[in-house]
C-alpha cells in the first residue's frame, strides 16, 4: 500500500464551489482499481488548504491507472481550475 498527498491550495473564496465539486468527482476515483480509501481535509488555520490523502495498492496504480483514464479527464475539469498554485504530489510508504 501507498499513501498519496496532496495539500490542494483552493482560490479563496471557492471553497464551498469545490468541496460540491469535490463531492461529485470522488466517485470517479474511488471506483479505479487499486484504489483502496480516500480522505478530504481543510485546514483550520488556512481554510483555503484541502489535505487529501489516498491510499492505493501501488504508486503505478494511480498514475498509469487513474492518471491515463478518462475518469481522470472528468476529475481535472471538476476540480483542476480550483488549485492555485497547482499542488504537488507525493508518494509515500509505510516505514517499518
Amino acid at each position: 500500500m501507498i499513501l498519496e498527498h496532496a495539500i490542494l491550495p483552493v482560490r479563496p473564496g471557492s471553497e464551498s464551489d469545490f468541496e460540491e465539486a469535490f463531492r461529485m468527482a470522488r466517485p470517479l476515483i474511488s471506483r479505479q482499481r487499486g484504489f483502496q480509501s480516500l480522505s478530504i481535509s481543510r485546514s483550520i488555520e488556512s481554510p483555503n488548504l484541502y489535505l487529501l490523502l489516498v491510499e492505493w495498492d501501488s504508486v503505478e496504480a494511480h498514475s498509469d491507472g487513474f492518471r491515463g483514464s478518462a475518469d481522470y479527464e472528468r476529475w481535472k475539469e471538476l476540480l483542476h481550475h480550483f488549485y492555485d498554485p497547482f499542488p504537488v504530489v507525493e508518494h509515500f510508504t509505510t516505514v517499518r
